[in-house]
């Protein structure tokens, strides 16, 4: 490690870049800039730039006065301008990996920012990603790229593998309070990543290639991936049966070793969860492996969203009213409680399957007042969160508790709508009627 790296990593002269400023980019900026390291984000949506550059937030759960603060220390900027990237001494990529239509991983947000950036890299860089991805992708798409105008890894510049571990709306654990699990491409290069990550992190988990740091996201979801389709599966079973499966895992939980509460719901969204997986999915074949416990948990789960609408349509029968004309109203469109993140969430496969069957369908989310642009959904943009309030709830044949946002009086809910299916065990501790709630 050369003595200008840490002199500028010692003094706080060092210069962060983070290219990518959603979920991830934008709790990693505002963590080295509350620490009095300058941050230049970069993102090709203007609107964010724009809101940024004047001190606002556009994630619920990240409050504008903690952008305003460090916007006006001078510690944080945005542009769109990726001919900046030369004046940053650390590189990170927090861009989007999603999965293509037939579940295979799609690189192409990473492919075309490295491109991009490629003419304005230097020697003495240190670059980093941090988007979730298959072993391999760093030293194998990365590094190419990277040298594909002469500069040479582990000897003109860095490069490291450390995976995003964000958690929106934890309150428990902020990003920083999260140890940063780190793999370098040489053994310079992760001493580089370590000091770098140290200036945010109290805690930097060194692993000994890139490759294990990018399984080593891929295992974390995957573990809560196969746990929450355990649960998913044994929900469907214990319903068939009678039994309250929540009741059964309060009753399980107690238990002070050997088992870990995960719990059912809709489905499975978020960005990483249900896509994770299936990216080691796709490289396992290279090495002629089936991995039939991913494969098999991503089945249960994509098949939830179908059990609750089985459900509803039971919960409309027994009232003598079909799927068709129904005005049914989804209750939460993020895909967990108490954040504005819609990133696949099962409410959409709901809102979608239920007006393909002829119903109505509106939502009331309070932390998406709007529906903005998706790439999955467009056809939802738009529409408009209904108002909480009575004469407006109770107009509708059946409300689906979706996501039980902590800001939702379901005791309200328990007055207005006397059929409500509840995927959440949102109102197990509120007085309702006989057969007004079916659980699902």
């Amino acid at each position: 490690m050369n003595s200008e790296f840490k002199e500028k990593i010692h003094d706080k002269t060092f210069r962060v870049g983070v290219i990518g400023l959603g979920y991830v980019g934008i709790p990693l900026s505002l963590g080295f800039a509350r620490n009095g390291i300058t941050v230049t984000g970069f993102d090709i949506d203007e609107k964010k730039i724009k809101l940024l550059s004047n001190g606002e937030s556009y994630l619920e759960h990240i409050p504008s006065k903690d952008i305003a603060e460090c916007v006006k220390s001078g510690h944080l900027e945005a542009t769109a301008s990726f001919d900046r990237i030369g004046d940053v001494d650390g590189i990170i990529l927090c861009v989007p990996t999603p999965l293509d239509n037939h579940l295979e991983p799609d690189l192409s947000f990473v492919e075309s920012t490295l491109k991009q950036i490629v003419p304005y890299l230097r020697k003495g860089q240190i670059i980093s990603l941090e988007s979730t991805t298959y072993p391999g992708t760093t030293t194998e798409v990365v590094q190419p790229i990277i040298e594909s105008e002469g500069l040479k890894v582990g000897e003109s510049l860095s490069l490291v593998y450390s995976p995003e571990r964000e958690d929106p709306g934890n309150e428990s654990y902020s990003s920083v309070d999260i140890p940063k699990v780190l793999g370098g491409v040489t053994q310079d290069c992760l001493e580089k990543g370590r000091e770098l990550y140290s200036l945010v992190f109290p805690k930097v988990v060194e692993v000994s290639s890139t490759a294990v740091a990018e399984f080593t996201k891929l295992l974390e979801n995957i573990y809560r991936s196969v746990n929450i389709g355990l649960v998913n599966e044994m929900k469907v079973v214990a319903t068939r049966m009678g039994v309250d499966i929540w009741e059964v895992i309060e009753a399980a939980k107690t238990k002070p070793f050997g088992f870990k509460a995960f719990y059912p719901g809709p489905g499975l969204g978020g960005h990483c969860i249900p896509i994770d997986p299936f990216y080691l999915t796709w490289k396992a074949k290279e090495y002629g492996v089936n991995t039939k416990f991913i494969e098999l948990a991503g089945e249960i789960n994509r098949g939830m969203p179908q059990f609750v609408i089985e459900a509803t349509i039971e919960a409309l029968n027994k009232r003598k009213k079909p799927v068709n004309g129904s005005k049914i109203l989804i209750i939460g469109l993020a895909y967990k409680a108490n954040v504005d993140d819609m990133r696949e969430s099962p409410s959409f496969y709901l809102m979608d399957a239920l007006k393909d069957s002829g119903a109505e369908v509106n939502y009331h989310d309070p932390y998406i007042p709007i529906i903005p642009m998706t790439r999955e959904h467009s056809n939802w943009t738009g529409h408009e969160s209904v108002e909480w309030e009575e004469n407006v709830i109770s107009n509708y044949d059946c409300a689906i508790i979706a996501t039980a946002h902590a800001r939702i009086d379901f005791s309200d809910l328990a007055s207005w709508s006397d059929c409500i299916v509840d995927t959440r065990n949102a109102m197990q501790d509120i007085a309702t009627s006989k057969d007004q709630v079916t659980k699902a």
